[in-house]
């Protein structure tokens, strides 16, 4: 059995007699016990007897020129248009542009971390870990052969100078 919402969605195919023959037969076994969708189909058909003598109304032959006159005669944009932004764009990028100036001055500048010394550590580690790059370079200046074949001063060359 069909409910009456499923009614209401095929009252114009059944008064056009575009439904099916299963579809009508089914409408109208509706319509036998329902007074509220026999009102609704009776409302249909009334109202379309009305538009039937409704004259209808033929447009001019003259209305395709006119018309077409009206589109050409139309302002058309310019081919640069579409770089002009629309007023609610550039709303919207000034205030992104101001919030996100506002929040750079009001972001405060992160403190450093305090250094805490573990337990079991010494203070010697952490400096050795400080002076790490310091550590790196001498390591290898110190294994660097290049530096081998440089004669080496001596003390009396320092002394004449």
């Amino acid at each position: 059995m069909m409910s009456c919402e499923g009614m209401a969605n095929r009252i114009v195919k059944y008064l056009d007699g575009r439904a099916s023959a299963a579809e009508r037969h089914e409408l109208e076994a509706h319509l036998a016990l329902c007074a509220d969708c026999r009102t609704r189909v009776e409302e249909f058909r009334r109202l379309w007897v009305v538009l039937d003598e409704v004259p209808a109304i033929e447009p001019s032959p003259a209305f395709d020129a006119r018309l077409r006159e009206r589109i050409a005669a139309a302002p058309q944009p310019s081919p640069w248009s579409w770089l002009a932004p629309a007023p609610r764009v550039l709303a919207a990028f000034a205030a992104m542009v101001l919030l996100a100036v506002w929040l750079s001055w009001q972001s405060p500048a992160p403190e450093p971390e305090a250094r805490t010394i573990e337990p079991g550590r010494s203070e010697q580690e952490f400096t050795m870990i400080r002076d790490l790059q310091v550590l790196e370079d001498y390591d290898v200046l110190a294994n660097f052969e290049a530096l081998e074949v440089l004669p080496v001063a001596s003390d009396s060359d320092d002394r004449k100078m």
